[in-house]
């Protein structure tokens, strides 16, 4: 039986990948830099995966007063950003059916937690496990098996939703099963591992998900 739901944060319950790469690209435009944004594409969700954003600009280029600039912008547009589709209608199901509900996030908690209480979510999670509280973050399991041991389950009694392939590869290789809901800025990443591609988690019935892996565990 599906027991939980478990959650990925960013590009899944809100789009925050969108302004990040927006503002980086508000900055180059400012300054009359050339900005690659399939580079920047590459960078969303994937932990591991380092460049450096500010390689375009001069040697001498005052890269910490450029980091305001990118985090001032990003921020005023982040307030501005709603819970993108379906993600209530999910949470209100799984307290409909009983479930358990947590995020597993490669981000931090000082990161994840304001946004759910700005969006007024934040109590509808019974756990949140974020990349400080596990030695390694995805696309390694190890949070999603935090939250599987925190809820007393094993990887088949529960759904994760993710928008990455990090992300739901860290999924699989927990043993959930696993739905994709790419956004604008994973929709080229490769999801032929996952039980389920979407096009946002507004096209997700729960109640037909449950019968699905019923009848396939």
């Amino acid at each position: 039986m599906i027991r939980a739901l478990i959650f990925d944060f960013d590009g899944l319950i809100v789009d925050t990948e969108t302004p990040l790469i927006d503002a980086y690209a508000a900055v180059h435009a400012k300054h009359g830099i050339p900005f690659d944004r399939p580079v920047f594409l590459r960078s969303v969700g994937h932990a591991d995966y380092t460049f450096d954003p500010w390689q375009g600009f001069a040697r001498e280029a005052d890269r910490p007063t450029l980091e305001v600039e990118r985090r001032t912008t990003k921020d005023a547009a982040m307030l501005h950003q709603p819970i993108l589709p379906g993600v209530v209608r999910l949470l209100d199901d799984a307290a409909t059916h009983g479930l358990k509900v947590g995020i597993a996030s490669n981000s931090t908690h000082s990161w994840v937690e304001p946004h759910l209480i700005r969006l007024g979510i934040f109590d509808r999670f019974n756990f949140i496990a974020c990349r400080e509280d596990v030695p390694s973050p995805k696309p390694e399991p190890d949070l999603y098996k935090l939250v599987l041991n925190r809820f007393g389950l094993r990887g088949y009694e529960a759904i994760a939703f993710e928008d990455s392939h990090t992300g739901s590869l860290a999924a699989r290789r927990a043993h959930l099963h696993t739905i994709a809901a790419p956004g604008p800025s994973t929709a080229h990443h490769d999801f032929t591992h996952v039980d389920l591609q979407v096009t946002t988690l507004a096209d997700v019935h729960l109640d037909h998900l449950i019968l699905k892996f019923a009848r396939s565990s």
